[in-house]
């Protein structure tokens, strides 16, 4: 009975074991994989990692600027002033009045110097070539110092021929370094040479090059500024190039007659140096809204001419422009005076924009004021069509006395107050209008416009 019981026991614990151990060899089937719900939960993720990014790249490019300005705040570039020329003792200022000289003690013997001593003091002198040599080398050197503010500008354009060949053109002139800056140089230059231009390349008188950008131009003149940055050129060019002296007078009578040398592209070729002599300086520029003096010299040159004019000081004198010569002096070269020149060449280098008023305009002489009772101002001798002046009823034979609370007493006087100016803003002008008996005072107010 024993035995049977314990088999049954046992027969019952294995059988319980197996069942266990079927129990623990059963295989575990994984879920099926959901594969829309997995797609969608990946095109979230790379969405919202998509947006991020986004998010973080508006942010740093809006904030980046604001914290590195905050950090490293950057100085706000000076507005550039250029000095007022300097004053030249004219021939008539060197003759003092007898009442203003000193009585000078009487030398102890009067040295008296007949003609034929005289005539032998002259024939003395005598000059070989090797004084023509010297001479000529001091004039060298002085061109080669002011040569370092003297540059070639070239505008390139690419353009497709008639055979659909591809080719690049391009146009050169001489431009002047006007002012050199810590981190730009600025070139003034004729325009029309570089206006349609694709690029822009300036070189220096080195041979280091340098792309540029058009800064502002000047619709009178033709004249355009560039500027170029430092870091284009290197230290060492920096260094080496100089800004032009702008600080002579061109229009002062007593530069008549004097030496005067051309650099740049007189000859309409790169690099060319001629020498000779300031014939006049009094010939006025009829432009709107301007004044300026013609310089002319007995140096026969290109009708393509540019560069400039530098007096033995190495000074400027003017800027090379043949297109306003007369039809019997084509190839003799002349230039627009500094004198007048300086203003706008201020105005184009700190990128302002030209007030446009539209007048043509003179002095009034002393003798139209004595005789005819015109009042001292700024004569208008043209008013342009469709132009602010004619908006606001100015006409010719008008007198501008005022402007802006200024007092005008010269047709200078007015561009000056205009160079001052900004397009769009409205200026109050005061007027002297011929009248029956005698000149009426006016005022008007002007929108003045942008000379293009």
């Amino acid at each position: 009975m024993n035995s049977e019981k314990n088999k049954k026991d046992i027969d019952s614990e294995v059988k319980i074991q197996k069942q266990d151990s079927d129990f623990i060899t059963e295989t575990i089937r994984q879920r099926p994989i959901n594969k829309k719900k997995l797609l969608r939960r990946t095109l979230i993720t790379a969405a919202m990692a998509v947006v991020f990014s986004l998010v973080a790249c508006l942010t740093f490019l809006l904030l980046e600027p604001v914290i590195s300005n905050w950090l490293y705040p950057e100085e706000e570039p000076e507005p550039i002033e250029f000095p007022e020329e300097t004053e030249e003792i004219l021939p008539e200022d060197m003759i003092v009045d007898d009442s203003e000289m000193e009585p000078e003690p009487e030398p102890p013997t009067e040295i008296v110097i007949q003609d034929e001593q005289i005539e032998k003091i002259l024939n003395g002198i005598q000059l070989d070539m090797e004084d023509y040599a010297e001479m000529y080398s001091s004039l060298s050197g002085i061109a080669a110092e002011a040569g370092k503010s003297v540059v070639t500008v070239t505008g390139s354009v690419s353009n497709v021929d008639w055979f659909n060949n591809p080719y690049e053109s391009k146009g050169q002139t001489s431009g002047v370094i006007v002012a050199k800056l810590p981190k730009e140089i600025l070139i003034l230059v004729n325009y029309e040479k570089v206006i349609d231009a694709e690029s822009i390349m300036v070189t220096f008188c080195n041979g280091t090059q340098g792309k540029a950008e058009l800064r502002e131009r000047d619709a009178n003149t033709k004249l355009a500024v560039v500027s170029v940055q430092a870091e284009e050129v290197g230290k060492d060019t920096a260094d080496l190039v100089k800004a032009a002296d702008l600080t002579t007078s061109s229009s002062n009578s007593a530069i008549v007659g004097n030496p005067v040398i051309a650099i740049g592209s007189p000859l309409g070729n790169g690099y060319s140096v001629c020498y000779g002599m300031v014939t006049s300086n009094n010939i006025s520029i009829n432009m709107v809204d301007s004044y300026y003096k013609l310089i002319t010299t007995d140096i026969y040159g290109s009708q393509k001419a540019s560069g400039v004019l530098v007096n033995l000081k190495g000074q400027m004198l003017g800027m090379i422009d043949g297109s306003h010569n007369s039809d019997d002096m084509k190839n003799l070269v002349s230039a627009i005076g500094i004198t007048e020149l300086r203003k706008v060449i201020e105005r184009m280098s700190n990128g302002k924009k030209q007030a446009y008023l539209g007048t043509h305009g003179t002095d009034v002489t002393p003798e139209a004021n004595e005789n005819l009772g015109v009042p001292y101002g700024a004569y208008i001798t043209e008013i342009e069509m469709d132009s602010p002046a004619m908006e606001a009823g100015i006409q010719s034979g008008d007198v501008i006395v005022g402007i802006k609370e200024k007092e005008i007493h010269t047709y200078g006087d007015l561009v000056n107050a205009l160079m001052e100016g900004q397009p769009n803003e409205t200026a109050s002008i005061v007027l002297m209008r011929q009248g029956p008996e005698e000149y009426v005072r006016m005022e008007v107010d002007v929108t003045l416009g942008n000379l293009e």
